[in-house]
């Protein structure tokens, strides 16, 4: 079975891509989760973030931004301890900071799906791996409106990755057996 070339052959990347990658999510805590992972992975690879999902989900108590939102500096501490985690200062205190933003704008689902009209967006001309890209206009937007609201590590490449892992981008390339013709 062919895959996008980015999955290669790790068991965990392959049921990533086949299972989750660019399936449209609509749970408010998963995209939350999603948000939050792709922050931690900012200069990391995706497969790192992969492998160390289930710590992450403990850690943070499953992604619960009410829990998250109420950190204490003792619970930040312990987290910039935790070897199962990417243990990153200012990611963990993001982590924090984009609970708090995440509990303010209500719903989360459609806040972010707003910045695709609430679909999945396809290239027209079909994707390969040189028409893939690293930003757009939707996640330039997304980006800068999540600034404003505080929210950390919310870039627009971020962003990007975020909204084509959560399906609100489908950049599956001709030849895998997920894409889907324009």
């Amino acid at each position: 079975m062919q895959r996008c070339f980015w999955c290669g052959g790790d068991p965990l990347y392959t049921a990533y891509h086949d299972d989750e990658w660019g399936i449209p999510l609509h749970d408010e805590r998963a995209l939350f989760e999603l948000l939050l992972l792709e922050g931690f992975q900012a200069g990391l690879s995706w497969i790192t973030i992969l492998r160390k999902r289930e710590n992450f989900r403990a850690a943070f108590h499953r992604f619960d931004p009410e829990r998250m939102a109420r950190f204490t500096a003792k619970d930040l501490s312990k987290l910039e301890q935790d070897a199962g985690i990417v243990r990153n200062k200012l990611k963990i205190q993001a982590s924090v900071t984009n609970a708090k933003g995440f509990l303010e704008i209500g719903d989360f689902n459609a806040f972010l799906w707003q910045f695709t009209d609430g679909q999945t967006l396809r290239d027209p001309r079909g994707m390969t791996s040189e028409r893939l890209r690293a930003t757009s206009p939707e996640s330039d937007r997304m980006s800068k409106e999540l600034l404003r609201r505080g929210f950390k590590f919310v870039g627009s490449t971020i962003c990007y990755a975020f909204m084509q892992a959560s399906g609100m981008v489908d950049d599956h390339i001709e030849g895998c057996w997920k894409y889907q013709p324009r």
